[in-house]
């Protein structure tokens, strides 16, 4: 009989092994793929980024859905924790922009062997293409795992963290969330989070490739003067309209407004000039070019790719040549640049999101133990829960912490 059964071999579930088995504890994690981490070797474009290393008050701001809950996750196990579980385990960490981290090497394929080689140090029993089909239970709660060929596999409490429904190529496929919805568990709404958004406009794909740095990016919902968003970094057109850091936290934040009606985008082009600024630097640039055509003009003002886009949406033509545009037609065009629209319509699909939102109600888990209040001795670690973050490593530290406060296996 073994004591933990895991069903998943991502970070949680490999994270929540190891706590168990250092415990003592006699531990099968149980994954459908053929190896390990599938789905954290992609993560931070191939480099993982582990964690934050913000102040761990700090840690709580940024995540979107549900921060309360993690009071006791954070605290027990916080973002420095998982910093020294690995520096003490082998892999060197370093701290880039944002306060991300990431391993030394830049390989995530270095976080993925750290964690397995604590699995066999640690006596865990890995079991891979191994896969699950439901979980048993009793009167008495949890009973063991229900493999795919309908053998049981015995144990006394069972720890779910087969992820959410992003990547789904990688095996995050949904399956533990319609296991605990059989079991009683309410399930909130499986959603894409951190994802490119759909534009209303066909600009974008004229400009499919680009991307803006140090613009300044507002998000209006209708019938509202003040924006609900406002935030100033990277954004990268598309084909099917915008993506990049700033849209993919407003995907999170503010994606499930789209159900209402479509949102505005603004993006101040060039934040650090005022209007009267920039129509001084317009009028610089357009008194030594007086005989030039507009497309030329503008070289030193703006991506090429953008040019023919801004003059369309201020009413001009490429052609046109300097000395001709009008105070008025300026003034459309450096209103282009200040305060260029989209609107934005629907988010790209869960395929393509980083994460999914959504998933197992913490409102039927345990916060400071994370079993199930459902079913004793079943529980849950990392986005099978409905729990989300934004972007810089904070979503992994989820993982983590829910994980580690997991394997405790502490009855609620």
């Amino acid at each position: 009989m073994r004591d933990l059964i895991v069903i998943g071999g991502g970070p949680a579930g490999m994270m929540a092994a190891i706590q168990a088995a250092a415990k003592g504890k006699k531990v099968t994690l149980i994954e459908k793929n053929e190896k390990l981490g599938k789905k954290l070797f992609i993560t931070g474009k191939g480099r993982c980024n582990v964690t934050n290393a913000c102040d761990v008050s700090e840690l709580f701001g940024s995540v979107v859905s549900n921060e309360k809950f993690l009071y006791s996750a954070f605290y027990g196990f916080s973002n420095q924790d998982t910093m020294d579980f690995f520096e003490d385990h082998g892999l060197r960490l370093k701290i880039e922009r944002g306060q991300r981290v990431f391993p030394k090497s830049d390989k995530s394929s270095d976080v993925i062997k750290t964690l397995a080689r604590c699995l066999e140090e640690n006596g865990v029993e890995v079991r891979l293409s191994t896969e699950a089909a439901g979980i048993k239970t009793g009167e008495e709660g949890v009973e063991g795992v229900i493999l795919r060929g309908g053998q049981v596999l015995p144990a006394r409490k069972v720890l779910l963290a087969t992820g959410g429904c992003s990547y789904p190529s990688t095996g995050s496929t949904g399956d533990g969330i319609n296991w605990a919805k059989d079991l009683g568990h309410k399930i909130k709404e499986v959603r894409p989070g951190l994802v490119g958004m759909l534009t209303e406009e066909d600009l974008p794909a004229r400009m499919q490739g680009l991307a803006l740095k140090n613009i300044s990016l507002s998000i209006y919902e209708k019938g509202k003067k003040k924006p609900s968003y406002k935030e100033f970094g990277e954004l990268l057109f598309a084909h099917y309209g915008v993506s990049g850091p700033l849209i993919l936290s407003v995907s999170s934040l503010l994606g499930d407004k789209l159900k209402k009606g479509p949102l505005t985008l603004s993006v101040d082009l060039k934040p650090a000039l005022t209007k009267e600024q920039l129509d001084a630097r317009i009028l610089r640039d357009f008194q030594e070019r007086q005989n030039s055509n507009l497309t030329n003009a503008l070289g030193g003002l703006l991506p090429k790719s953008m040019i023919p886009v801004i003059l369309e949406v201020s009413g001009l033509g490429g052609q046109d040549k300097v000395h001709q545009v009008t105070k008025e037609a300026r003034q459309r065009l450096l209103m282009a640049m200040k305060d260029f629209r989209l609107t934005l319509t629907g988010l790209r699909n869960l395929e393509e999101a980083i994460i999914s939102r959504g998933g197992v109600s913490v409102k039927d888990v345990n916060p400071s133990t994370m079993e199930s209040k459902q079913v004793p001795g079943l529980y849950f670690a990392g986005e099978i829960l409905d729990l989300d973050a934004l972007t810089g490593g904070f979503n992994l530290q989820i993982a983590w912490s829910t994980a580690y406060v997991a394997g405790q296996l502490e009855e609620g």
